[in-house]
This record gives structure tokens, sequence and C-alpha cells, in this order.
């Protein structure tokens, strides 16, 4: 199994979560002193060079940080939908059948398919499995014997970025991102 990179969450000054860092980006805005604040505990230790006295500089990279700049950066307002972050938001789970699945056996269901006039959004798709999927077809609910489990939703930004690093998320970071969710999904919806 392969251990992935712990990656550092970047937040504008207001606190709102903007993305995903690498360590060597999160370390470039550290020493261009564009980090104001930051939370968490320490994700790397990044060694430089040595000075003439013999000493080697070090720089500790929190989890979550906090960038300034000329402007404020402004989360997005409407999160990309992909797959990936689709099959998180609905847990693996197929919501017409209620089984779990493993990521090859799932697709992408338009619940209003787009040959009737549906669009390709977070609030028409929902994850289902293979069977399911071809079962509905290109057919509206009602007009067969099939019903969804849940209603979907567009994740808000901090529900999207757990959504898209949740396979290496740190408990720091998962908390802090946890109290920016929807209130109806602040427990349970996403481990």
């Amino acid at each position: 199994m392969q251990v992935r990179e712990a990656r550092i969450l970047r937040l504008n000054l207001a606190g709102q979560p903007l993305e995903w860092l690498n360590w060597q980006e999160a370390a470039c805005l550290y020493v261009r002193e564009l980090v104001t604040w930051s939370l968490g505990g320490v994700v790397q230790r990044v060694h430089g060079g040595i000075n003439r006295l013999g000493e080697r500089s070090t720089l500790d990279l929190a989890a979550i940080i906090a960038c300034g700049g000329e402007r404020m950066a402004r989360p997005r307002r409407r999160p990309p939908l992909n797959n990936r972050a689709l099959f998180f938001r609905d847990a693996h789970t197929c919501l017409y059948c209620g089984k779990d699945f493993i990521l090859a056996e799932l697709t992408r269901d338009h619940v209003q398919p787009v040959s009737r006039g549906g669009k390709d959004v977070w609030e028409n798709v929902v994850t289902a499995c293979r069977r399911c999927n071809q079962h509905k077809g290109n057919r509206l609910l009602q007009d067969i014997d099939m019903e969804l489990l849940a209603l979907p939703f567009c994740p808000n930004p901090a529900e999207y970025l757990a959504l898209i690093n949740s396979d290496r998320i740190r408990g720091d970071q998962m908390e802090f991102l946890r109290g920016q969710f929807a209130n109806v999904r602040q427990e349970g919806w996403l481990v």
C-alpha cells in the first residue's frame, strides 16, 4: 500500500478554506512571508542550507496556514464536479440500491437524464452501481420502480476540500473543516 503525502490546508486571512498544498508550495509561501497565521500540528520539517556559523536552518510547516497578499483570495462558490468527490459525497454507496461498492463498480447517474434536459451539476447527479445505472437508463424515476435514498446536494467549499482529500486528511484539518460544514452535515456525514 502506497503512503500518500500529507497535504497542507491553505486558508485566506478570513479563515475560509481555499485549497490543498504540497509541502513545497507551502514552504514557498513561508519563505515569501505570506503565511500570516497557522493552526494544527507540524506536517513536515524542511531542512535548509547551512550558514557560515555551521547552523542548519529549518522550517516547520503547519497543517493549516492562512495566507495574506494584496487581495483576499475568495473560495470557489461552486466546486467542480468530479467522480472522485461525488463518490466520496455519497460514501461509495449506490443511492438506488443502498449497497456499498468499490470505486471501479461505481458510476455517475443523472437523476434527470441529460437526454431529457437534465444538467451535469451536483444537484442532479448521484452515485450508482453499474447495475442500477443500466436499469434506470435514460428514464425518470417516476416512470420506473426506483427511488433515491438521499437527495443530491452541492458541497460547500469546506466540504469539497474534505471530499477531495479524504484519504489523507489529518484530524486537525478535518476538525477545522467540519466546523464549516452545513449544519445538517456536521456529524456522521464524512468520517
